[in-house]
């Protein structure tokens, strides 16, 4: 059965998206059978992975399978480069928030997700879903259905702003709809080895999520950055970039962490 990794933050330009991609992608060139759910309206992770090119249709998204009576199956889009399976966003996911809002909704409306993709947890070794920077119903259907939650946290001066209001989500999910959800891991992103407030940021997340914190951390790297252009992750943009290494360390973590024997 398929782990569930929702990669959440509601601050924006944290490096989740990119995180999303890459760890999918790296999972998968590890071998494992991975699913990466395109959870965002602005459909980024979809462009950035590269769906775009196996043209698939718009009438087939994750939007179907949330609001309709459609399976993962017969929406998510094969790749052969990263070899994953992706459930790409369109903008009709922007509505999902206001229709789930409304009283048709009202009963069960934070597990549609998971409804669906419980259904498709044999299919996949993990399923990586990249959330939406906001606090709305999409959140919540994305930690009502995770397992765990891994939070990228940028290494400048406002890195724990809002993540009280993340951790408070959390802990509202896992008392109302999600008992068993967990904190996966603490991602530092966008690192400056060569600044003293990358190295203060770093000390005090460390400091707050102690052992929740990943050995790893990611640098600020150019080929990061180009890499969603090209609609390449990584690893097929630039494997030898500091990128490449930093986020090929984080998926020998997850699988450490997740799968006994793995080194």
């Amino acid at each position: 059965m398929g782990k569930i990794i929702a990669v959440a933050n509601q601050k924006g330009g944290v490096g989740k998206t990119t995180t999303s991609i890459n760890l999918s992608a790296g999972l998968a060139y590890a071998k494992r059978r991975v699913l990466l759910v395109d959870f965002d309206p602005q459909g980024n992770a979809t462009h950035g992975i590269g769906a775009d090119r196996v043209g698939y249709d718009h009438n087939h998204s994750v939007y179907e399978v949330l609001m309709e009576n459609d399976t993962v199956a017969s929406n998510a889009v094969h790749l052969d480069i990263p070899p994953l399976d992706v459930l790409p966003a369109t903008i009709n996911l922007s509505g999902a928030d206001v229709e789930m809002a409304s009283n048709e909704y009202e009963i069960g409306r934070e597990h549609l997700l998971k409804q669906k993709l419980d259904a498709a947890r044999n299919d996949y070794d993990y399923i990586i879903i990249d959330c939406p920077p906001s606090l709305g119903l999409l959140n919540t259907n994305a930690l009502t259905a995770a397992d765990s939650v891994m939070i990228p946290v940028q290494c400048e001066y406002f890195a724990l702003e809002g993540l009280t209001q993340l951790l408070s989500t959390i802990r509202l999910v896992q008392k109302l709809w999600n008992p068993t959800l967990s904190i996966e891991g603490v991602l530092l992103t966008m690192f400056d080895v060569r600044t003293k407030l990358s190295v203060e940021v770093q000390q005090e997340v460390r400091k707050y999520f102690k052992e929740k914190v990943y050995k790893c951390y990611i640098p600020r790297n150019v080929r990061l950055s180009e890499a969603p252009s090209r609609e390449e992750s990584i690893f097929e943009y630039e494997i030898r970039s500091e990128g490449a290494k930093a986020y090929a360390a984080l998926v020998k973590e997850v699988l450490t962490q997740n799968e006994k024997g793995v080194r």
